[in-house]
């Protein structure tokens, strides 16, 4: 009963890398398991984490409490979980390509 119920929940989670104050917000890129995210906003006060969960939920068409925040709070490197989406759709939606494996 319980494994049904995780199945029915699928999540997807991802590993990004911010760049803060950047002149441009979108996708950088894709390499090594890793989406590379530019963001306007600076480090500072959490005002980064905020930005890419916001611009997470709208690039994937998402509600912006579908985002969280697993781990990387203080630091550039972040692992996200986006409830109700594969990985395979997040990436989709980002417009980055897995490389053949």
């Amino acid at each position: 009963m319980q494994r049904r119920i995780c199945e029915a929940q699928h999540s997807a989670t991802l590993s990004v890398r911010v760049v803060p104050r950047s002149s441009r917000e979108g996708v950088a890129g894709y390499d090594g398991g890793v989406v590379r995210i530019r963001l306007n906003a600076p480090p500072v006060e959490g005002r980064a984490n905020e930005a890419l969960m916001k611009f997470l939920a709208g690039a994937l068409g998402v509600s912006r409490a579908r985002v969280s925040l697993v781990s990387g709070g203080t630091g550039r490197n972040k692992i996200v979980r986006i409830a109700g989406i594969t990985r395979e759709e997040a990436l989709g939606a980002l417009g980055v390509r897995r490389p053949p494996e």
